[in-house]
């Protein structure tokens, strides 16, 4: 049992018993090609974060190996992530003041905390709340987060500083700054340089990473005409291991981080979750939502506990690896040990690696999360979604990263309750030879039966709705005018009903019943009825005032078959 228990939460362990040789040559391969882009882009986003260069190493060496061991997936690259960078950012900095010590001490505390809600939410299988974040709303917060993240790199980009207020405020900033003349050209030039490269090479069907390209190019560049006091450059890493850096910091630190932690915990593992999701499927493999949930964990309490700072999947660093033959996560640590290397015995290079290379390579990174499609495809399909997803958008660029996630959060909440308030509803009524029946307002060629209604209500009944049922077949029923002995209510797509909506049902059945009228149930799932015979309403609702599909309510009604359905088919659409 303990064995078991051991390998299925420690995926590594399959993983190296089952190592085939033939896998080596590609792991090394891909591992060597994936960190050509892995030093960049960590450096990338831990300016973003608002934290040293190390810092992005430390986080890019450490979860990776930890997900070599805990995570199940055998493709999947973590580290930094333009999702969360800018949120962290968000989080940190008003609290460091410019001091990076206490700012790294702050992302490593965030990052160890992120880690315990998600190994939690592992543990107790909590992956469900990732659904919190719906489709639109995920599309609207990416585009957004993709949006601050290039403004952000911008300045280093054209080659000047500014101080960073708001995403308006920096806008403005920018624009004063172009208007000013205080663009370096060099570093302009150095950064449309490495933008045109790192494009060229991906629409290229060359192995070589177009990042790997423009960082090497622009280096030695720098080196040749002797840059380094013309251009601002990125600055030598500290020479050494990674190690906790968790220092002087107090409890009141710690409650100001549970509210972002939190959120940070959801866009990661709802990111990692849907990336894991699609890589497996497309190599034939099976990912447990709870195990990753868990490895993301463990991975971000790692990195939090030497120098690092949250982390997720990348979606830019995995289809690298993928592209580059990678067979199993020993491609990650293979990355992990080589940026180690450069660490330890190349930390200089970066003295003359310019910081508008750094900014182009995070500028096509964070591009990758914009959207346009899905939101141009969601105001064509439903503009409900499309405006939820807008909504989002300016929730995160107006209110800030941290209150623009609650913005998401609460409007997919409200998006559901909105569903199933006022969820469709429909009368349904016979269209002559043609099986079924079928919502009349959809089909004007549908008529009534005599003295029966048929209603249809598409959402579990609930305190928000049930008033809103009750309303919709009293108004249906004096639209039948007279006549009308029997309401027949096709509750297949109820699957749930409550105590408020249950007062509401006995209201209605006493309202039809004053007029004479039954009030009959078709199709009723059986855990529906559980519920009722649980109220005590055996006695209401005898087992004749059930019937297993509507046709069958309809005949016991109007106590004649139907005669019109000789040699006809089914309609495809009711």
């Amino acid at each position: 049992m303990a064995v078991k228990w051991l390998r299925r939460w420690v995926p590594g362990i399959d993983t190296a018993l089952g190592y085939r040789r033939a896998w080596l040559l590609p792991d090394l391969r891909a591992g060597a090609v994936l960190t050509a882009m892995l030093i960049p882009v960590g450096i990338g986003y831990a300016e973003v974060a608002g934290l040293p260069p190390a810092a992005g190493l430390y986080a890019t060496i450490i979860p990776l190996a930890a997900y070599a061991v805990f995570g199940p997936s055998r493709v999947l690259v973590l580290g930094p992530d333009s999702a969360l960078a800018p949120i962290i950012a968000a989080v940190i900095v008003p609290l460091s003041i410019g001091n990076d010590g206490r700012a790294v001490a702050l992302a490593g505390v965030l990052a160890i905390m992120v880690g315990v809600i998600l190994l939690v939410g592992g543990v107790l299988r909590l992956g469900f709340v990732t659904d919190l974040l719906s489709k639109p709303i995920r599309v609207g917060y990416l585009n957004a987060l993709a949006l601050l993240v290039i403004v952000s790199q911008l300045p280093a980009f054209l080659g000047f500083s500014i101080e960073s207020e708001s995403p308006v405020g920096d806008a403005v900033s920018i624009f004063s700054g172009i208007l000013g003349g205080r663009t370096n050209p060099i570093a302009l030039l150095f950064g449309l340089g490495s933008l045109g490269l790192i494009v060229l090479f991906s629409r290229g069907r060359t192995r070589i990473p177009g990042v790997l390209v423009a960082v090497v190019l622009a280096t030695v560049l720098t080196v040749l005409l002797g840059l380094q006091d013309v251009v601002r450059v990125v600055g030598a890493l500290p020479k050494g291991l990674p190690a906790p850096a968790l220092g002087g910091l107090g409890w009141a630190d710690v409650a100001a981080l549970i509210a972002p932690a939190l959120g940070i915990a959801l866009i990661a593992f709802a990111d990692t979750a849907v990336l894991s999701r699609t890589f497996a499927a497309r190599r034939g493999e099976n990912v447990n939502g709870s195990q990753e949930m868990a490895a993301i964990g463990v991975s971000n309490i790692a990195a939090g506990l030497l120098g690092g700072f949250p982390i997720s999947a990348s979606s830019s660093r995995t289809p690298v690896a993928e592209k580059a033959g990678s067979r199993t996560q020993l491609t990650g640590v293979v990355g992990a040990v080589l940026i180690l290397v450069f660490m330890l015995l190349a930390p200089d290079v970066t003295r003359y690696l310019p910081a508008a290379t750094i900014a182009a390579v995070v500028m096509v990174a964070a591009a990758g999360l914009i959207d346009v499609k899905a939101l141009v495809a969601l105001v064509r399909m439903n503009k409900v979604d499309a405006g939820l997803s807008i909504a989002a958008f300016l929730g995160v660029l107006v209110v800030g990263v941290i209150e623009g996630i609650a913005v998401a959060i609460a409007l997919s909440l409200g998006a559901f309750v909105s569903h199933a308030w006022r969820p469709y509803r429909a009368e349904l009524g016979r269209i002559r030879g043609l099986r079924g029946y079928h919502d009349l307002s959809r089909h004007p060629e549908g008529e009534r039966l005599p003295g029966v209604v048929i209603v249809r209500f598409d959402a579990p009944l609930f305190f928000a709705n049930g008033g809103i049922f009750d309303d919709y077949v009293r108004a249906t029923v004096t639209a039948a005018g007279s006549g009308v002995r029997t309401v027949i209510l096709a509750a297949e797509p109820i699957t749930d009903i409550d105590t408020t909506a249950v007062d509401e049902l006995l209201e209605l059945d006493d309202f039809l019943a004053s007029r004479g009228i039954t009030l009959v149930f078709a199709e009723m799932k059986g855990p529906v009825k559980d519920h009722l015979r649980a109220y005590g309403l055996n006695g209401r609702f005898p087992p004749e005032r059930f019937a297993d599909t509507v046709g069958a309510a309809v005949d016991a009604a109007t106590g004649t078959l139907r005669g019109d359905l000789d040699g006809t088919q089914w309609d495809e659409e009711a």
